[in-house]
């Protein structure tokens, strides 16, 4: 059960980004400082770089939020081998955002910076991945290796989902699916033998 420091602390994250968005939104992100946010969530300056280092961290945090962890959970809810449970939690996870989630991505699209911050936002999927991997693969430095591979290979499908085009902005389009597939491909041999290896099997 999480304590009391840990939900005031997911509280208070939880309003810097609430926060930095809807300036983002009145403003547009580049007219937005952190003092503003720190001040819109009530809190100081130096709170708020405890939780973020910029404010396109915070922004994005707004559409990423509990992702990662959600991605672990399906891959522990699936019963498919583990290539196929990872290749569709990340999928399901990274391309069904409600309707408010679509219009943050559209914000995003508008932004260099914040592009580069949405992308960058992957790297938190390696965590909670190793934990639900080490379920299935008891060599701990194998599950820490794959993590970080599929959290590098959605960090790259999303720099590619998130190149502009001509006009300065970015299509948001079906084709993030395919990009994350493609991108998880190199990797399916290895999870699929990480599974069916001697250790993995000696574990379950």
């Amino acid at each position: 059960m999480t304590g009391l420091r840990e939900r005031k602390k997911q509280a208070t994250r939880t309003a810097l980004s609430s926060a930095a968005l809807r300036l983002a939104r009145e403003r547009g992100a580049e007219n937005v400082r952190v003092d503003d946010i720190a001040d819109a969530a009530g809190v100081s300056p130096r709170t708020y770089n405890n939780y973020f280092a910029s404010r396109e961290d915070a922004i994005v945090f707004a559409v990423t939020s509990d992702r990662e962890a959600r991605v672990a959970a399906a891959v522990r809810a699936s019963s498919d081998g583990l290539a196929d449970a990872v290749v569709e939690a990340v999928v399901s996870q990274y391309t069904e955002p409600d309707e408010d989630a679509r219009e943050v991505l559209l914000l995003i699209s508008t932004s260099p910076a914040l592009r580069t911050a949405y992308a960058r936002s992957a790297t938190a999927l390696e965590p909670p991945l190793t934990d639900v991997l080490a379920e299935r693969v008891p060599d701990g430095p194998t599950a820490r290796v794959l993590a970080a591979a599929v959290a590098a290979a959605v960090r790259i499908a999303l720099e590619q989902w998130a190149q502009p085009v001509t006009s300065g902005f970015v299509v948001v389009s079906g084709s993030l699916p395919d990009l994350l597939r493609s991108a998880l491909a190199p990797l399916v041999p290895a999870l699929t033998a990480a599974q069916a290896s001697p250790e993995a099997d000696s574990g379950s």
